[in-house]
């Protein structure tokens, strides 16, 4: 038996980086997945490769992330599983950044997760059933550095949404968990440090001398670490937000 044997799992971004790591690890757990981007054509190839189900939508668009969950409950009946691992990391400082920016930000990585959160707890609560939601967040969310104002910003409401919503669904026996992941080896990410930071090809060799356990985050890691999070082996931890990093905040040389 697998750790999700019989759930039906809703990963939301889940078509590309730890998202679609997230799907792999479920799917392998005997889970029936549904995954979430905007991009078709990398989430059906990703639900052709596992088995998983596509659905394309844009989650910045608060009803879309809610739609999300319903089409999981009209094509399953329920949702016992929500994983929020959509996230946008476009740079931004307390300076340069825009409205526009700011608002992007605020609708990708804590209005969405917040709505498909609302939709998943009502179906559960409805069905007086148990579930779990993991929500991937970020360690930049205790501070972060200059250039991700925003994202920063974002991602510390996401960290308390998910302790205020463990408190509240407790009883209900909804467990609510996040992630405080830190720098991660994704496409994604690769992407992003081209694009930013003129990195060339050798980026990940000259990051991973940099930091203590010699290499970045792996995302089968951390899909591992959320499948845990998502099944009963992890017992009764709700409100947790885990600092999955190689830095100890606090720690002083």
């Amino acid at each position: 038996m697998g750790l999700l044997e019989d759930k039906v799992v809703l990963v939301n971004g889940g078509s590309q980086g730890v998202g679609a790591g997230i799907v792999r690890a479920a799917v392998r757990e005997g889970a029936t997945v549904v995954l979430t981007g905007r991009r078709a054509e990398v989430g059906e190839k990703l639900a052709a490769e596992t088995g998983a189900r596509f659905v394309r939508a844009d989650l910045s668009d608060a009803t879309q992330a809610r739609d999300s969950v319903v089409q999981v409950v009209d094509a399953y009946g329920r949702i016992d599983c929500l994983v929020n691992a959509a996230g946008l990391t476009s740079r931004g400082s307390l300076l340069d950044t825009t409205p526009e920016l700011f608002d992007a930000h605020i609708a990708t990585n804590l209005r969405a997760p917040f709505f498909a959160m609302q939709a998943a707890v009502a179906d559960m609560t409805s069905r007086e059933a148990p579930g779990t939601v993991v929500n991937i967040i970020s360690n930049c969310a205790h501070g972060g550095p200059p250039h991700l104002a925003p994202y920063s910003t974002a991602k510390a409401g996401l960290a308390g949404l998910t302790r205020n919503a463990a408190h509240a669904h407790r009883w209900d026996r909804i467990r609510i968990n996040g992630l405080n992941i830190g720098w991660t080896d994704t496409e994604g990410e690769d992407a992003t440090q081209r694009a930013f930071h003129d990195a060339g090809d050798d980026w990940r060799d000259k990051a991973a001398a940099a930091l203590p356990m010699g290499r970045l985050g792996q995302v089968d890691e951390i899909a591992d670490f959320v499948v845990l999070l998502l099944s009963d082996r992890s017992g009764v931890v709700t409100g947790s937000v885990i600092d999955w990093d190689q830095t100890v905040l606090g720690g002083l040389d």
